[in-house]
């Protein structure tokens, strides 16, 4: 059992993890062995709470699919065990990631002196471009 936080925890046995070979520049070490990590992880198979769901969906974009199926690539390391450990870091950082609720923002309303500070900066710049004006009418 991998622990997510103290409420949330996934079996090892629901995450799929094939190994393909990596692309990049490796020389014959790319082309014979197969060191990158894909992990595949349903996200039905785990009791989330439905905004905690809805954050994961919109946290793993591209990384999941229609079915509701997580893939990760990991091809950073050149050992299949570095890789391994590195998806399921990511999975397992992912998913701390959406348990987070976010602060709502609260309106507030700018103080007196900052709008009246932003005017005398808006007065200043004015002035400045204004001086740069060479139409000068001596008559």
């Amino acid at each position: 059992m991998l622990r997510v936080s103290h409420n949330l925890a996934i079996d090892e046995d629901d995450i799929d993890i094939a190994f393909i070979r990596a692309s990049g520049p490796g020389g014959q070490n790319v082309n014979k062995l197969a060191t990158a990590a894909q992990l595949r992880f349903d996200i039905g198979k785990i009791a989330l709470p439905e905004d905690a769901r809805a954050r994961l969906i919109r946290l793993a974009g591209q990384r999941m699919t229609r079915e509701g199926v997580i893939v990760i690539r990991a091809d950073r390391f050149r050992t299949q065990e570095r890789n391994r450990t590195d998806a399921i870091d990511r999975l397992l950082e992912l998913l701390k990631e959406s348990l987070i609720r976010p602060t709502p923002r609260r309106a507030t309303k700018p103080t007196l002196g900052s709008k009246q500070r932003r005017l005398e900066g808006k007065k200043r710049r004015s002035d400045i471009k204004a001086g740069r004006s060479s139409r000068r009418f001596d008559d």
